[in-house]
């Protein structure tokens, strides 16, 4: 009798012990499905807690033109490897890219661009329809936004095409460009398109701020295309062409200054400034071999993939035959560089880099 009592008490201990684990078995998976319950789907591992949106506006050199593979379906060129989609995919945010070649600030961004230049260069019969104007993309769902515009309202490329020609007639003696617009009606109406840009340019941030009180704002500015012509051969369709050595250090004075006018906005509006140009600098259209983050006036495409573009009529009068018209556009090292600080830039902002 007394050994069976023993065993019923053993035995009854077993039974509170083995009742305490089932117990603590059926807490413990209550507080995990609950805890999977608190828990949101984009917290997973590997995901970001949050997503933010991010909206991409700018021009050509936001797109990333004539870098491979791009998308030609609406003329605007944008490339898969631009800044914004780079950006993006480091920081895991939800991108919507409307950059576009050709864009202005008012003829782009705060109103439709109907002046579209690819690639492809050459349209597809009746050309592309209209963009609508990119600023309105921005929403009050809009976390992040990036400003990458200014070039083509102060006329830069019409600049770099009047210096080739006036450097082509001075044999690229002395410094005929920079001599044509430093007075009389090119010098007036280069004035003006400064002074239009700060105005329109203000108005664009202004707008950015009413459809998106919360948005945290980055302007980009441009990296150096002709900081040093030391490397630069008159004729080399690579680099400048027959714009001549002497106006290259005007040339790299008005990117300085639109650079230093879009800081100056940017200050302004309470927006971030991304500065390419100083850490570009001995990377512009003269360096070398891999030095080299800028295409010349026709080069050879970079990026992956075959894509090519069939010249237009006055690509076709330039020589180096078979090359595209890629006039001075940042190549893909220099759109790696471009997305590298722009990531840093909108990480300070608040995106989470994973």
């Amino acid at each position: 009798m007394t050994e069976g009592r023993g065993d019923m008490a053993m035995n009854a201990r077993a039974r509170t012990t083995a009742g305490r684990r089932i117990a603590l078995a059926a807490a413990a998976t209550a507080l995990t499905v609950a805890a999977a319950a608190l828990t949101p789907a984009s917290a997973a591992p590997g995901a970001p807690a949050a997503s933010l949106d991010y909206v991409a506006l700018g021009d050509s050199y936001s797109a990333g033109v004539f870098v491979r593979p791009w998308d030609g379906g609406d003329g605007c060129g944008r490339s898969e490897v631009n800044y914004p989609r780079q950006a993006a995919r480091r920081l895991k945010v939800r991108l919507t890219d409307v950059t576009c070649s050709a864009a202005e600030v008012r003829a782009g961004l705060l109103e439709p661009q109907t002046e579209l230049k690819g690639p492809p260069s050459v349209p597809p019969p009746g050309g592309w329809g209209p963009r609508p104007a990119q600023v309105r993309a921005v929403s009050a769902d809009t976390d992040l936004v990036t400003v990458g515009i200014g070039g083509n309202s102060v006329g830069f490329a019409d600049i770099v095409r009047t210096c080739v020609e006036r450097g082509l007639g001075a044999f690229g003696l002395g410094s005929p460009c920079s001599a044509h617009y430093s007075r009389g009606a090119a010098a007036t109406a280069l004035e003006e398109r400064f002074t239009t840009l700060r105005t329109d340019f203000t108005a664009l941030l202004a707008e950015i701020r009413t459809r998106a009180p919360k948005a945290r704002v980055a302007v980009v500015g441009y990296p150096a295309v002709v900081d040093d012509g030391a490397g630069c051969g008159w004729g080399s369709w690579h680099q400048l062409g027959t714009v001549a050595k002497g106006d290259m250090p005007w040339l790299d004075s008005v990117e300085r200054r639109l650079n230093g006018l879009l800081r100056e906005q940017a200050g302004r509006s309470g927006a971030a400034y991304v500065d390419t140009y100083a850490s570009s600098t001995g990377h512009g259209v003269c360096a070398s071999g891999e030095q080299r983050w800028m295409y010349g006036i026709k080069d050879s495409l970079t990026g992956e993939g075959a894509q090519s573009d069939p010249p237009g009529e006055l690509c076709r009068s330039i020589p180096a035959p078979g090359e595209a018209c890629t006039v001075l556009h940042p190549n893909l090292r220099g759109t790696t560089h471009q997305a590298e600080l722009v990531t840093r830039a909108l990480t300070e902002l608040g995106a989470s880099r994973i």
